[in-house]
């Protein structure tokens, strides 16, 4: 196997997260999400994101008027750690670290597409997800931590091992990406760091 087949192998480490976070959201695109948990593999093409800066992102978690607590303390861990919470008391959001320890930035992993491991997508989905519209089964982020089982337990976890990962993918062309404000938010909602592929049936929205 050469260097360069092995790399894909490989999820992607710690100075991959550690970088500006809009740099890592936009290249998280066309990287693959794989989900071992409950010994059943399901992987994904992440297809779109979502930046959440820092402290003076007013949309953020940890923003200055918040500061930290005990709901996004996993934001100031080390890059590339899990940051995993729950909105509206329903659904699981799934995001990666970003930048240094003590600085909270973090990239939310808003859809994919899937690639391997469908049927247990649907069985995890169903009866939310109705038949014949895969296209909607990891449409959004509450839908992609259904589809991969991702919950509360993943909080904390180093995105490079197992039982959650990311590997390199092929990269996505700057025409193929688009960036736009970010979706759900009343705060710096006209901020441009929503990224994702251009035209993909798989994002939660255009």
């Amino acid at each position: 196997m050469s260097r360069a087949a092995a790399g894909r192998h490989t999820p992607l480490d710690r100075l991959f997260y550690a970088r500006d976070t809009e740099l890592v959201a936009r290249e998280l695109l066309g990287t693959i999400l794989v989900s071992t948990i409950g010994r059943r593999r399901v992987e994904g093409r992440i297809v779109e994101t979502e930046a959440y800066v820092g402290p003076h992102d007013p949309a953020s978690h940890a923003a200055e008027r918040i500061g930290r607590t005990r709901r996004n303390t996993t934001m100031f861990a080390h890059a590339g750690t899990a940051y995993v919470y729950r909105i509206y008391g329903v659904h699981w959001c799934l995001n990666a670290v970003t930048r240094e320890p003590d600085y909270p930035a973090a990239v939310l992993i808003r859809a994919v597409e899937p690639l391997r491991g469908i049927e247990t997508m649907r069985h995890r989905r169903w009866p939310l997800q109705p038949p014949g519209s895969d296209r909607l089964i990891a449409s959004g982020p509450g839908k992609l931590a259904d589809a991969f089982a991702i919950d509360g337990s993943i909080d904390g976890h180093d995105l490079a091992k197992p039982p959650l990962f990311i590997l390199p993918g092929e990269p996505v062309r700057a025409e193929e990406v688009v960036v736009g404000p970010r979706i759900g938010i009343t705060r710096a909602a006209d901020w441009p760091l929503r990224f994702y592929v251009r035209n993909s049936p798989w994002v939660s929205r255009k």
